[in-house]
């Protein structure tokens, strides 16, 4: 397949001579001041990467032909930034920031959720000493990610999130929990995504034969749908809705965040909001030259559009932030995943690589040795924290970040080996450094929301909807013709394998 030609603005980026990592520090001895930027808790280093003075002065001409400042606008007062399904994408009104009217509406439902979790921690629902939180995807990937990430600041509760519609996540998700003492979160926008519905009808058949009274009494729905979730048995009182421009990936502000507010506390999840607040307003209000949404996404433009990395590398050397590049996967390939632009017309070249990563310093002992010496070049993105997030000897955070550091170091520098070319290392591989003062709640909500707006960014600079998600679609149209019809009218491998696992003919 002939890949379409770049266009004009970055075909002149194209051109210019690519620098030299190992030399480019020399050349240009203010490459720091430029390039690294500190916004609240977080220190952002793109110096390792090939930004030159004119490769950023190209971006920002692009950034300026793509009409970036007014779609950022457009975000941020409420307009139908997701034009193929008509919505506004208000994420952003959640935190305080956007359409004062649709601000005022976030505020109420917050206060909606707030006075239930008062009540639940008065004892309204009984003994509750676990959350079961049942959603898929952005319903579920985020209260993860902040649970986990945060669980050291004190959890008040058990916390299990189920996704998976295998049986046998939610067997293990509830093992341990007394049915008498647990809450069922049921996460879904729609209140009908058939993977958690049907989680959600398994979870109610435990209470039931455990021979709780109420089990719907002990329910709470999180959706944009309360019409739907009355209907499947759940009091009005205990519906938190959300907005329904608000996209199920950037719901975590929303009431689908409410398992982290109850289990962490409500000043918790505030401060998770204050620090995405910030970052809003810094995305919002910076120059484009010193904005670190934006300058992230002239990093990712230049790997995958102009040297055609297929691949973008995530390694959180922090176990806090375990989850983040699982988070990032559905983020970025969910939103940016496109192959036509706004105006339907074919996007001129790739969109979104794949996000992949892992933990350091796991992940140096598994795939780090392509990274430094395959053929594959996939730009590297560190993210550690200068605090620690235990008590344990202090060597142990020295390590983990020792070892971070000389990770970009390395990837940089390379080594020459003329008697064994299996010990030489290439160098001159690009890496970005995120470094948080602490894995706090407003450090967390300032490093989502970075990824929220970088993402925004990177669709704006292809002219692409970030928001809306068919590809999603036509496997689940699939998957009820075979749960309606069996193996008819499929390719012969496909009813071949229905015959002989589900023994349909």
């Amino acid at each position: 397949m002939t890949s379409p030609a770049l266009p004009r603005s970055l075909a002149s980026i194209a051109a210019l001579p690519q620098a030299d990592l190992k030399s480019i520090f020399v050349t240009d001895p203010d490459r720091l001041g430029k390039l690294v930027l500190t916004q609240g808790p977080i220190r952002f280093d793109w110096s390792k990467t090939h930004l030159t003075d004119d490769v950023l002065a190209g971006f920002l001409k692009l950034a300026d032909e793509q009409g970036f400042a007014a779609q950022r606008d457009a975000l941020f007062a409420g307009e139908a930034v997701n034009n193929s399904e008509g919505r506004a994408a208000e994420h952003p009104a959640e935190r305080g920031e956007g359409n004062a009217d649709s601000v005022a509406h976030a505020k109420m439902l917050h206060q909606r959720m707030r006075g239930l979790i008062d009540a639940i921690e008065a004892g309204a629902l009984g003994d509750i000493r676990h959350i079961l939180h049942i959603g898929i995807g952005g319903s579920a990937l985020g209260p993860k990610l902040i649970v986990d990430a945060l669980d050291g600041d004190g959890v008040r509760y058990d916390v299990a999130i189920v996704s998976n519609v295998d049986g046998t996540a939610l067997e293990r998700a509830i093992e341990g929990f007394d049915p008498n003492a647990t809450l069922i979160a049921i996460a879904s926008k729609t209140f009908t995504t058939s993977e958690t519905m049907l989680n959600a009808a398994s979870a109610i058949n435990w209470m039931v034969e455990a021979g709780v009274d109420d089990p719907y009494g002990k329910v709470i729905a999180l959706t944009a749908a309360p019409d739907k979730a009355m209907e499947w048995g759940v009091d009005e009182t205990r519906i938190l809705p959300f907005a329904e421009s608000v996209g199920g990936r950037y719901s975590l502000w929303s009431s689908i965040g409410f398992p982290a507010a109850l289990a962490l506390g409500w000043d918790a999840f505030e401060s998770l909001l204050e620090g995405a607040a910030a970052m809003d307003r810094h995305f919002r209000l910076s120059d484009p030259g010193e904005n670190a949404p934006l300058i992230a996404a002239f990093v990712d433009q230049y790997y995958t559009r102009v040297m055609g990395c297929q691949t973008r590398a995530l390694f959180a050397y922090d176990e806090r932030l375990a989850l983040l590049p699982s988070y990032l996967q559905q983020l970025e390939m969910e939103s940016n995943g496109k192959s036509v632009q706004r105006d339907g017309s074919p996007v001129d070249g790739p969109t979104a690589p794949i996000t992949w990563g892992g933990v350091g310093t796991d992940a140096q002992h598994a795939v780090f040795q392509l990274l430094h010496q395959g053929t594959v070049v996939s730009p590297v993105e560190f993210v550690a924290s200068i605090e620690p997030g235990h008590v344990l000897d202090p060597a142990h955070h020295r390590a983990l970040l020792v070892n971070c550091f000389a990770q970009g170091a390395a990837l940089l520098r390379g080594k020459d080996n003329d008697a064994d070319p299996a010990r030489a290392y290439p160098g001159n591989r690009p890496s970005t450094t995120i470094l948080l003062e602490d894995v706090t709640p407003e450090a967390l909500g300032a490093l989502i929301a970075f990824y929220e707006h970088r993402t925004f960014a990177n669709a704006v600079l292809m002219g692409i909807n970030p928001f809306d998600q068919f590809g999603v679609e036509l496997g689940k149209e699939i998957a009820k013709s075979i749960e309606a019809n069996g193996a008819t009218g499929f390719d012969p491998s496909t009813m071949a394998l229905i015959e002989i696992a589900l023994g349909e003919a």
